[in-house]
């Protein structure tokens, strides 16, 4: 694909279509497809690989991994993920001000390919060293992939704009299907460091087909919208230098006092995880140099962000919680294969690529019969759909409670499906209605403030493993799924209001 499209020029290219959108959705698509199948390959064996443990996990080799308990792997699971859409903050940043969007993706990837390499290599040093490397890396590339998404349409009221957001969500969940099945299964049955090479490997193709097939991209890309100002630039390295400073001054303090642990590490992150999001949320909405409209939008666009961070609060448990109980206690005898507990991580994806094309087709269907659901509409449906899930999920978790048995998993089955359909009600949804309600000003950086809602999520579930909280209590997935359900009753009984805040956006 990449070489024919580089044979033509950069009009002729602009002029082809890839399934009826602009022929560059293609390349953003298998370079998103590939940089997921090495970030879900991963982080498919992530939390498995922290609590496996034995004589030989000081070497890592395989049979032993870095032996935590369940709860500090779940905290560090949760705070990784976090940290990545976290970064996708200053990723937007560097998008608008340093780079452009099309020149940071590539900058990422590499990142990213380093961040794996180290993953490969034995040793807790290297480990985290690769956690913050893929992290930092990914952060740079989703905010302005996405971006490079909406690039691809012209004007905001593009019919086809949700539809390409949904095929590009395909490319997300073909890599993240393929990445257990391929990486997770090698690295959880035959070696875990080789499950962290192909994730590297993984990316490499990715940025390869990028690199070669870029210029079917909007030259819009390539623009950098609010570049820096030398005093600017000095500003920021100087603040950038005495954060850094702090760091390492306030951490030496504490290894030197021989307290550091893990958490002294996860605890402030965590916290800053939290506390970013609402930060930045306010500096945004006060920026005077913004219209009345876009200030409007920017309270309608709180709402989402809310019930964005309650839903993934939930959902991101499925590579943590879920994946601890499916390894523990679920009978997994297929005839007569025990399936891998990796290879459960691929039923979401599987799931979204079966499903996204049909909820794709419905949403235009619907909109040209002008009864397509509102936004809000959408998102309230995702919040009581995620919420339902984990009242499932209690089922199993009573039948289990205290005891050594083991339940069909076909609960984890069907557990993944209903939070698949409220994903595909929200995921999707939210980045075009981020693309759309975002201030020209903020354009890269608002994909970054849509992805803070998933740190925000991910940081609730970090606190609540590093105090030790049980999270597969069946009295705390009951809450957290009766929040769920509250929170979309909520936005649904004031969707007026939100509507009215939205003004002409839908």
């Amino acid at each position: 694909m990449a070489s024919s499209l580089t044979k033509a020029s950069p009009s002729a290219a602009h002029e082809k279509t890839f399934l009826g959108h602009p022929v560059g959705l293609a390349t953003l698509f298998m370079t998103e497809m590939w940089e997921r199948f090495s970030y879900y390959g991963m982080r498919a064996l992530l939390v498995l690989y922290l609590v496996s443990g034995g004589a030989d996990a000081a070497t890592g080799s395989q049979g032993g991994g870095l032996a935590f308990t369940a709860a500090t792997a779940t905290a560090i699971y949760s705070v990784y993920v976090a940290m990545v859409y976290l970064m996708a903050m200053p990723g937007g940043w560097f998008g608008d001000r340093v780079w452009g969007a099309r020149k940071t993706v590539a900058i990422a990837g590499g990142v990213i390919m380093a961040g794996h390499v180290s993953l490969a290599l034995p040793g807790q040093i290297a480990f985290f060293v690769g956690l913050l490397l893929v992290a930092l890396g990914s952060g740079l590339l989703k905010a302005n992939i996405s971006t490079m998404v909406g690039h691809l349409y012209k004007g905001l009221d593009d019919s086809r704009r949700d539809s390409g957001f949904t095929i590009f969500y395909i490319g997300i969940n073909v890599g993240a299907f393929a990445a257990p099945l391929v990486i997770g299964t090698i690295g959880e049955t035959v070696n875990w460091h080789l499950g962290f090479l192909l994730a590297a490997i993984g990316m490499g193709v990715g940025l390869v087909i990028y690199l070669l097939a870029a210029r079917t991209l909007n030259p819009e890309s390539s623009v950098v919208p609010n570049p820096l100002s030398p005093a600017e630039r000095k500003a920021v390295i100087v603040k950038a230098v005495a954060v850094l400073a702090v760091v390492a001054v306030f951490y030496t303090a504490v290894a030197a006092a021989g307290m550091f642990t893990i958490k002294w590490a996860l605890y402030p992150i965590t916290i800053a995880g939290l506390i970013i999001p609402v930060a930045v949320l306010v500096r945004i909405k006060r920026d005077k140099d913004l219209s009345a409209g876009e200030q409007s939008r920017m309270s309608a666009y709180i709402w989402f962000f809310v019930a964005a961070a309650v839903f993934w609060m939930i959902y991101d448990q499925g590579g943590s919680t879920l994946s601890l109980f499916g390894d523990k206690n679920s009978e997994r005898s297929l005839f007569g294969w025990e399936v891998p507990t990796v290879v459960f991580q691929s039923l979401n994806p599987l799931f979204v690529v079966a499903l996204a094309p049909v909820f794709a087709a419905l949403w235009v269907v619907l909109a040209r019969r002008n009864r397509e659901p509102s936004t809000i509409v959408k998102f309230s449906g995702a919040l009581a759909l995620v919420g339902f899930s984990f009242f499932l999920f209690a089922i199993p978790l009573n039948q289990t409670a205290g005891n050594d048995t083991k339940v069909t998993m076909w609960w984890l089955v069907l557990i993944f499906l209903v939070q698949t359909v409220a994903e595909l009600c929200l995921s999707p949804v939210g980045l075009s209605v981020t693309t759309k309600m975002a201030p020209q000003k903020y354009a890269s950086q608002m994909m970054g403030v849509w992805f803070l809602a998933v740190t925000a999520g991910d940081c609730v579930t970090g606190l609540l493993g590093l105090a030790d909280v049980k999270l597969d209590g069946v009295g705390v997935i009951l809450f957290q799924a009766a929040a769920a359900v509250m929170a979309g009753l909520a936005i649904y009984m004031y969707r007026k209001k939100v509507n009215t805040l939205m003004g002409e956006m839908r």
